[in-house]
């Protein structure tokens, strides 16, 4: 007989499920925290449960992590992992350490849809989504291997959490929307919804469903203020311009001064980089609450474009930020030299792959 995941169940569900066995409600909450709060992989460690209990639960249901099949270490602390799922597919998730917070992209997708022109990643097709067990294993795994389980949230190596790494996130909604509900459920990984972001290409319909369901923080994958242009770079802009994109995100729940949706802007040379177009983007913005992130476009084989001059980004930032007065920050670029920074993810499992079919 098969074994449940764990990490498959939201509470309700563990509930209902200890109760057929026979189990008492508090039961569920006591396992819940001992996962999620401890990162306790056997019931046999679980000091408060019977032994009675724990024969059961191991026949019943396992507590798995995910394989690592490679573990990369940046110059710059970055490091980035490749994990095998069950069908042997891949997808890699990333941690950026910084001195006030560290921060996981995560993956919801084993390739992407998307096909977006500057970004490797959307230039693989889409095999499946990922399930919620699957979206949950990434943490997990990756606070195992931190030594991440600090019984004091000040402590944490993750402080937050971005779904920024392969796929779009909103194409696999409901995994998403219930990996989510656990990672901020306040019994168990306990993270606040200002500190899981989504980012988003710009899936309106599911927007709009986002806004009433979750209300995490959300980044808005922009890259151009012109369509004809964010038609080649996002084509799914050509189903959602970005003026209903825009219209959408207007009433966004909790968006405030404090509380701002982030535009991520890549920086392409003679693309989308002119004076005119940071005005144009101002414009766009204004009406917003709103905060501009421009990314140093990250080179990967094959691409067609470049990334803009370091002078070039200072003269956009400062328009945006200085005459515009919309705040504007520029990523530094983080795991370059591991295929891990924005834009760069899969490239890398990729590349081996194709070198084993060549020998």
């Amino acid at each position: 007989m098969d074994k449940v995941n764990f990490l498959t169940f939201q509470k309700d569900d563990l509930l209902s499920y200890l109760e057929l066995m026979g189990e008492k409600q508090y039961r569920a909450k006591q396992l819940w925290k001992w996962v999620y709060t401890k990162g306790i992989k056997s019931f046999d460690e679980m000091t408060d449960i019977s032994d009675s209990l724990k024969k059961k639960l191991k026949l019943k249901i396992n507590i798995p992590r995910l394989d690592i099949h490679t573990h990369q270490k940046s110059i710059d602390g970055t490091q980035k992992w490749l994990f095998n799922l069950e069908d042997n597919k891949k997808i890699e998730t990333v941690y950026i350490p910084e001195e006030d917070r560290g921060t996981l992209c995560i993956s919801s997708q084993v390739g992407c849809t998307l096909s977006c022109s500057f970004c490797h990643t959307g230039t693989m097709p889409l095999v499946r989504n990922l399930k919620v067990n699957e979206i949950i294993a990434q943490v997990l795994t990756v606070k195992d291997s931190l030594l991440d389980w600090s019984n004091k949230k000040d402590n944490r190596k993750i402080t937050n959490i971005v779904f920024m790494g392969m796929g779009e996130p909103l194409y696999n909604y409901n995994a998403v929307l219930k990996a989510s509900r656990v990672l901020l459920d306040n019994e168990g990984l306990c993270y606040s919804r200002r500190k899981i972001t989504l980012s988003t290409s710009g899936v309106v319909p599911f927007i709009n469903k986002l806004k009433k369901e979750l209300e995490v923080s959300l980044a808005i994958s922009l890259h151009a203020v012109r369509d004809e242009i964010r038609n080649e770079l996002v084509p799914i802009n050509k189903k959602w311009p970005i003026s209903e994109l825009l219209s959408v995100l207007k009433n966004y729940p909790g968006v405030n001064n404090s509380r701002r949706i982030t535009f991520e802007y890549v920086m392409l040379d003679e693309v989308n980089d002119s004076i005119e177009d940071a005005k144009a983007l101002v414009k766009l913005l204004k009406p917003l609450h709103a905060k501009v992130n421009l990314i140093p476009f990250n080179p990967w084989p094959g691409s067609k474009y470049k990334c803009s001059s370091s002078q070039k980004i200072k003269q956009f930032a400062d328009h945006v930020c200085y005459k515009g007065g919309i705040v504007a920050t520029v990523r530094q670029p983080r795991g370059q030299d591991i295929l891990a920074a924005c834009g760069q993810l899969k490239s890398n499992s990729v590349r081996m792959q194709k070198e084993k079919v060549l020998i």
